[in-house]
């Protein structure tokens, strides 16, 4: 008598009851597929262009030279401790890139993948958090690039470059949380994805990306404060070409609002992840 076959793996699928919109071990159960979307990503930022990849090199090269030109030129702001203004700006570039892209691809993540939203069972985390593998060579290639810069110039970063992990980790908490609350509140309102970019765009010039905090006037320098990508700004450029360091309070409460919006930006995804495959 032949033996039975084995029974079927037999997967029940639940609604949790956590505030975390999935368990973490069903992330990493999830994790090859998380690099599968990254990868395709990229696949499929580059295809199809003339330039290809060139353009991870020549997007932060015009980025910081149009922001040297603007600010370095047109408003003769004075570079920052006989730093170039060129490297001054590609090193808040990096920081910028990390932030924009990551919250600009993370929020329209659900949107853009609502096929298999609406008919595929994985963690639907995965989405945003696989944007930020992607992110990441494009920063990598900005760092390197502004490596290699430095060390033409014979600028050395000093002890303060051991931070620099810390100063990324809260810069993609933040641009996280953002994506994460707009990428599940796009899937109802579609609004959204016409709002954030203009936001994203005014927060550009409402950071001290090319410029100091120190160059803004004393009695507006409160305001720009409460923006917490100021913080980390002074921070990354603190620990890559050695500007001043930012104080111990503005360090706090950049990295404490970080989390913050992080940890709401998790709730947000949570509370209206059952509704996705609905209405999306």
């Amino acid at each position: 008598m032949p033996a039975s076959p084995p029974p079927k793996p037999l997967l029940t699928i639940r609604p949790r009851r956590s505030w975390l919109p999935t368990n973490p071990r069903e992330l990493w159960a999830f994790r090859e597929l998380m690099l599968r979307f990254a990868s395709r990503d990229i696949t499929l930022r580059y295809r199809q262009t003339a330039l290809g990849v060139i353009w991870v090199v020549a997007v932060p090269l015009l980025g910081a030279g149009l922001l040297t030109f603007v600010f370095g030129s047109v408003a003769d702001l004075p570079p920052p401790d006989g730093v170039p203004y060129f490297l001054f700006s590609l090193a808040g570039m990096v920081t910028w890139t990390a932030f924009a892209q990551t919250a600009t691809r993370s929020s329209s993540s659900l949107v853009s993948n609502a096929a298999l939203v609406g008919k595929v069972f994985f963690p639907r985390l995965l989405l945003p958090i696989s944007t930020v593998l992607s992110t990441l060579v494009d920063v990598a290639v900005s760092l390197a690039l502004l490596v290699v810069l430095l060390l033409i110039d014979g600028i050395h970063p000093g002890v303060g470059v051991i931070t620099f992990p810390l100063w990324m980790l809260a810069v993609l908490a933040l641009a996280l949380g953002i994506g994460f609350a707009s990428g599940a509140l796009m899937v109802r309102y579609r609004d959204v994805q016409y709002i954030l970019p203009v936001g994203i765009q005014f927060l550009l010039f409402a950071s001290p990306v090319a410029y100091t905090l120190a160059s803004v006037p004393q009695n507006v320098q409160w305001i720009y404060q409460l923006n917490p990508l100021t913080g980390l700004l002074e921070g990354m450029r603190w620990s890559l070409i050695g500007t001043p360091r930012p104080s111990l309070g503005l360090t706090v409460y950049s990295i404490g609002v970080s989390l913050a919006i992080l940890v709401i930006g998790t709730l947000v995804f949570s509370r209206m992840e059952r509704q996705f495959a609905d209405v999306i």
